[in-house]
Parts: C-alpha cells; structure tokens; sequence
C-alpha cells in the first residue's frame, strides 16, 4: 500500500513539474502552426491571436488573456478546433435521439 502511495506522489511531481505545453508559431496559415513549446512556470495559459491575417500562439499568463486573445489552460489547447467535427457530432446526436424518441 505505502508503494502505491509513492508511486502516485511521483507521478503527480512529474506532471506537475513538465509544464504546460503550447502550440507556438507566428503565421497566416493555421495548419502551419505545429511547433509545441512547454511553458515557463510562470506561463500557465495557451493563447492564439489573430491581428491583420497573422495567427500568433504561445504561452502567456492569464493576466494578459483580454481583448481579442483566446487563452485556455489544458496542454495544447491552442491548436486548430474544428468545428466540422462538432456539426458532426451534433447532427449524429440528434439523429440518435430522432430515431429513440
């Protein structure tokens, strides 16, 4: 049992200490964006900005997350979202439910 428990503290310091990681890249194709950086410390939020057909990603601190920056704190939660994936999904769901109900 007293193996378990450090094995688990272990585990959670190796994450905790690897940092958060970003996509990291200046340009106007978004599907170009496949550099990924891990954080500072202090650096603890994603972040994607779109000014004058130039997309910029990084790493940034939530003080900074106004405006027109997207931030997000999850590990590469600044890459591309598709939103053809949730359409997708939505129409599958109601299908589903259609078919049920």
């Amino acid at each position: 049992m007293q193996l378990r428990g450090v094995l688990t503290v272990l585990l959670l310091s190796l994450c905790i200490a690897h940092g958060l990681r970003c996509y990291s890249c200046v340009t106007t194709d978004p599907k170009n964006c496949t550099n990924i950086k891990t954080c500072a410390a202090e650096l603890d939020r994603c972040s994607s900005t779109s000014v004058n057909g130039f997309l910029t990603k990084t790493c940034m601190t939530s003080s900074l997350c106004v405006g027109p920056i997207f931030c997000c704190e999850a590990d590469l939660c600044n890459g591309a979202r598709s939103i053809g994936t949730s359409v997708a999904l939505l129409l599958v769901t109601s299908a589903i439910i259609k078919i049920f109900i």
